[in-house]
């Protein structure tokens, strides 16, 4: 490539003023070193245009062969620089110089002869930076080819798992819900190769009912972002399978999950539970509410009937959030309901108020069991049903308890002050309102102290004072 120039002058006659003294500033201005060599490649003085790699060690170069100041590596590219100073081969090279920081100091030379004296200019550039660069550029490679590796590994040990499953699985789009892949066992089920599965709308493998059935499921399963299962038959067979379909992501899209099972060999450990699809069709139709926990009271699953009393909207927004958020006494009744639980195994009719996401309130009537998913977990059924329609009844079936003494207080009317008969009916009413704690809690003194919002020894005095007091005081 030809260079333009704008000037006459060659740049020794435009340089040709410069003299010693600017020509030595010239070139430390220009480089980060220079250094220069005798005829017998000792050297004879250096410079630094870098301050970062001006330290007193490198003067110690002085009056000492070149080749000596490098590295064992760099020995033999010193003296090749040295002997092609000034000729057309003459190019930069790397070399590279100890230092007492343990890093080697790496310097891009190129040489020149000193007029007529046998003396060489090496002139260097500071290239820590580029080899800084280079070097990370290194091992992001070698990160990149180890997680490269570890995901070739993952996918291998998940491909061959998905291959010997004995569960037939399948792999779709979510969005038009063709099937992307199936391993063997799909095949046998479904009595197809691979090749007439793959491609396919998942709802064709099934009869003209299921279809309908399985396309439910999947818009269920993205609604809820849930597991969900159905029965179906498939088609051309009269035989039937359970189909539990999940969702996740990958590269940005949506893919289903899909297991079919025989129904003799199915199978739903979801949350620890054994359950028919069928019985779980029951639960997701029936008119009260139900709601299963873990033992802290997390909501594991949840009917429809229960997100329409919250008005929660969807069962993705009560997944995951204590039972107790909703009940009219937080932070009490899901404890006296866990705690009689623990002790009697269920609970029958507890009487409660269940609050919505926008303030409105229902009456509700709760009964409750516990259920062992295994040696160290536990899990709490709930039966949540709403008894605002049978209060006038509830209220008719309870007055006759209460009318005999009332009917004592009004004929004390004229014979007591005002004074006693306000504090004799505050008895009634506290010692009604303590019988009522300990038939909610199953004569559960502790739980009843707790939904009463009374100490347990507060609770003592007054079942002694209302002769309510027994030898069973050792339950609380």
């Amino acid at each position: 490539m030809r260079v333009k120039r704008f000037n006459s002058k060659t740049p020794a006659e435009s340089f040709r003023n410069v003299g010693a003294e600017g020509a030595a500033a010239l070139i430390t201005a220009a480089t980060d070193i220079a250094l220069v060599v005798d005829s017998k490649g000792i050297v004879r003085d250096l410079s630094f245009g870098d301050e970062e790699i001006a330290h007193d060690e490198y003067e110690e170069w002085i009056d000492k062969p070149w080749v000596d100041t490098v590295t064992v590596e760099s020995r033999p590219k010193a003296e090749t620089l040295l002997k092609e100073a000034g000729s057309p081969a003459s190019k930069w090279r790397q070399v590279n110089h100890p230092s007492s920081s343990g890093a080697d100091l790496p310097i891009l030379y190129a040489t020149m002869p000193i007029g007529d004296s046998g003396n060489i200019l090496a002139v260097g550039r500071n290239v820590t930076p580029m080899a800084e660069l280079q070097q990370r550029l290194l091992q992001s490679q070698r990160s990149m080819e180890k997680s490269y590796l570890r995901i070739r590994h993952l996918e291998t040990r998940y491909r061959l798992l998905f291959q010997v499953s004995s569960e037939a699985v399948l792999i779709l789009d979510a969005g038009n819900m063709r099937v992307l892949e199936a391993n063997p066992a799909a095949e046998r089920m479904l009595g197809k190769d691979k090749n007439k599965i793959v491609g396919r709308n998942l709802t064709e493998l099934f009869d003209r009912s299921g279809a309908g059935l399985v396309e439910n499921l999947l818009v269920d399963v993205r609604a809820s972002g849930g597991r969900l299962q159905t029965r179906v038959r498939l088609a051309g067979q009269k035989s039937e399978c359970i189909l539990s379909a999940s969702m996740f992501n990958q590269d940005g899209g949506s893919l289903y999950l899909v297991r079919a099972t025989r129904p003799e060999e199915h199978a739903d450990r979801e949350s620890g539970f054994h359950l028919d699809a069928k019985l779980i069709e029951l639960m997701e139709g029936a008119p009260d509410g139900i709601v299963v926990t873990a033992s802290d009271g997390r909501i594991l699953a949840a009917n429809r009937s229960f997100v329409e009393m919250t008005q929660s909207g969807a069962k993705v927004r009560v997944l995951g959030e204590s039972l107790d958020r909703w009940f009219g006494r937080s932070g009490v009744d899901l404890n006296v309901l866990t705690a009689s639980l623990r002790e009697h195994g269920s609970v029958r009719l507890f009487a409660t108020t269940l609050h919505s996401e926008y303030g409105s309130s229902i009456d509700v009537e709760i009964s409750a069991t516990q259920v062992s998913m295994n040696q160290d977990e536990e899990c709490f059924g709930f039966m949540i049903r709403d008894t605002g329609i049978r209060l006038v009844d509830n209220v008719s079936r309870k007055q006759p308890r209460l009318s005999r003494p009332v009917e004592q207080l009004t004929e004390l009317v004229g014979r007591l002050p005002l004074r006693d008969l306000v504090q004799e009916s505050t008895s009634l009413v506290e010692r009604y309102c303590i019988e009522a704690a300990l038939e909610l809690t199953g004569n559960n003194r502790t739980s009843a102290a707790e939904l009463l919002g009374l100490s347990r020894q507060s609770l003592y005095v007054k079942l002694r004072s209302y002769g309510l007091g027994d030898s069973n005081l050792e339950k609380m």
